[in-house]
């Protein structure tokens, strides 16, 4: 076979990522539309994610906790912006019955609840209401909590793992007592993903605060990693937000100072998703399938017996448990399917397991073993496969996937940096760059444009946002490790900082 996917990246990017999610046996569409089945194989990467993110949460300060599916309608109106920001995506329950009337199942009108209930589309007011309520004093602040949970945001367009109605994160909630204070949390936590993203999902972001048309919806300031996808497109794949006192004063979260005063708490929140599985997916899958980062995939190493149905096959098999039991640190599979080898090893490399062992007659005897680096699979090119004593592979197995990991994390880092353009300076030629939006699908993959603006706010912004929209562009986010110079690319002042400009998912 040429490759282990009918269609390949070039061929159609958008169409090759849902090839990957199905024949890596990721997640499936439900009957529910825009929701999504995640298989045991998706939600053992998320399970990994879980807990590696969880360990980094406690490590912090915070502690776990959970909160009502359903929020009042009356907490969302008190904060109009927010509200705002979130109306068009919310999901409302009207009733609490049904009732079969002229031979079909409905609500009951007689069931309507006096006060609509949203669906959870993020849990600022509800988890403020907590606090107004859990916070009397200086003394019980920081106050630093989150929730492992699922959110519902209607969704037009989905696409598994990117954009589904409803979708698996994480949200973090912390109260403080100034600005300084919680605008610690805030870049802190902005820190955790970006250092998780690097250092588990293999995958290179850029840190930065959003502009003041992207920011979360209240918020004072809002930070993000920002990861490139192999078809040049930003992935916003993880938002801290300084929320300053807005939620504070809409849900009366106050505390009592030092000197008696009473003040109001200012405000953080934070989260990432399963749309980090689809980041993994385009930042590093090839066209025979997934490549998993070491540090999250269920399995490190799988070992395939080639079994034939014959006698010698229980030595075969004796030789893959010992190997397993010597490579205990590890999460070692083996694939006991009788099924061919071949057939194995290649739903294995679709999987992106990332050390993929075949163990044949000759390897038990020898004191063999056979294997192949899934990150080494590419392009149709025949499997890398190699043979080592027993001793060196069982031995050598913790630098190897250490390899692996560096390996996958080198490469996408690589591509990313040869992909941010830094030498466009006119809105000319961001527009001849890119092309307009009806040129944006199929086109050759652009990647990033990195140049000055003048950080205009209201109506200038709104101008900004117009011009980039018929681009199908947006603002990304502005780096942390800022060098502005010369002009803004919009309006022609002097550019007080740098931003990336993209196509985003």
């Amino acid at each position: 076979m040429e490759h282990a996917l009918p269609i390949t990246r070039r061929a159609n990017f958008a169409e090759w990522y849902q090839a990957v999610v199905k024949m890596a046996d990721l997640a499936e569409t439900s009957p529910v539309r825009g929701c999504m089945v995640i298989k045991p194989w998706g939600w053992g990467i998320w399970e990994r994610i879980q807990q590696d993110l969880d360990r980094r949460f406690k490590e912090t300060g915070h502690e776990n906790c959970y909160f009502p599916l359903f929020i009042p309608m009356s907490f969302l109106a008190k904060e109009a912006e927010h509200v705002e920001g979130f109306a068009k995506e919310m999901a409302v329950v009207t009733h609490h019955r049904l009732k079969t009337i002229d031979g079909k199942l409905q609500p009951d009108p007689e069931a309507l609840l006096e006060e609509p209930l949203i669906v959870r589309p993020t849990s600022e007011t509800i988890i403020g209401d907590a606090f107004s309520r859990w916070i009397q004093s200086y003394r019980d602040l920081p106050m630093l909590v989150n929730q492992w949970a699922n959110v519902v945001r209607w969704e037009m367009r989905p696409r598994l793992f990117l954009r589904t109605t409803e979708f698996l994160w994480q949200e973090g909630h912390t109260a403080h007592v100034d600005h300084d204070d919680a605008m610690r949390e805030t870049r802190q936590m902005l820190e955790v993903y970006r250092s998780f993203a690097e250092d588990v999902l293999a995958m290179p972001v850029v840190a930065g605060e959003k502009s003041e048309n992207e920011r979360f919806p209240g918020a004072d300031n809002t930070y993000s990693i920002e990861a490139m996808m192999q078809d040049g497109k930003a992935l916003q794949a993880g938002t801290s937000h300084y929320l300053g006192t807005h939620f504070a004063k809409a849900q009366n979260i106050r505390y009592q100072t030092a000197a008696g005063d009473l003040a109001f708490c200012h405000t953080t929140s934070w989260g990432v998703s399963t749309r980090l599985i689809g980041g993994v997916i385009m930042t590093h899958g090839d066209d025979d399938g997934l490549r998993l980062p070491p540090a999250i995939a269920p399995h490190q190493i799988v070992i395939v017996p080639m079994l034939r149905d014959k006698p010698e096959d229980a030595d075969v098999l004796a030789y893959a448990d010992s190997i397993a039991k010597e490579l205990g640190a590890f999460r070692v599979f083996i694939d006991r399917k009788a099924t061919k080898a071949v057939e194995k090893r290649w739903n294995w490399v679709r999987r992106g397991a990332p050390v993929i062992v075949e163990i044949g007659g000759r390897d038990a005897a020898a004191a063999k073993v056979t294997f192949l680096r899934r990150d080494q699979v590419y392009d149709g090119a025949k499997a890398k496969m190699q043979s080592i004593d027993r001793a060196a592979f069982v031995g050598g197995a913790a630098a190897l996937l250490a390899d692996i990991q560096r390996t996958l994390h080198s490469e996408a880092k690589a591509r990313m940096t040869a992909s941010i353009r830094t030498d466009i300076h006119e809105f000319g030629a961001l527009a001849e760059y890119f092309g307009s939006a009806e040129e944006a699908d199929g086109a050759e993959p652009k990647g990033w444009v990195r140049t000055g603006w003048s950080k205009p706010t209201g109506a200038a912004l709104e101008a900004v946002t117009e011009r980039l929209k018929g681009f199908a562009l947006t603002i990304r986010n502005a780096p942390l490790d800022q060098r502005p110079s010369g002009k803004c690319i919009f309006t022609g002042a002097p550019a007080t900082e740098e931003i990336l400009i993209a196509r985003s998912y």
